[in-house]
């Protein structure tokens, strides 16, 4: 089969340009984060949301209202105020998890799952958008 030229651009293109491509660093929210465990990897607890939250960029997660949300960090220092987790979609197992940071007003945690207690340095990944 014999490759057009447009379409052998297209496909390079669309392989080696633009988000999809490559992600970026962003300035980070904070310094630290209380974890349940090194790696930030247990969810400290469970949570439903109280209110509508629309990820003002990639670091954070649209939020919506009544959905379950499971907290894996809460920031310290300066971005006390946020707290690091993920939703599913509406039906188990329908949607990947999304993650990323959000306001810890917009939550009533329900069900603690393992203290956060762990005190964890924040680096590059934390805040890298794909």
């Amino acid at each position: 089969m014999a490759w057009s030229p447009v379409l052998l651009g297209v496909v390079l293109l669309s392989a080696f340009s633009g988000p999809s491509g490559a992600g970026r660093l962003m300035p980070k929210l904070a310094d630290r984060k209380l974890c349940a465990d090194e790696e930030c990897s247990h969810p400290i607890s469970m949570a439903v949301a109280l209110q509508d939250y629309v990820a003002p960029d990639c670091r954070f997660l649209t939020i919506h209202r009544g959905q379950i949300v499971y907290v894996f960090s809460k920031l310290k220092g300066r971005g006390r105020l946020f707290w690091g987790g993920s939703v599913q979609g509406d039906y188990y197992g329908d949607l990947a998890a999304r993650l990323g940071y959000f306001p810890s007003s917009i939550i009533r945690e329900d069900h603690t799952l393992k203290p956060g207690k762990i005190d964890v340095k924040t680096d590059k990944w934390d805040f890298y958008c794909q």
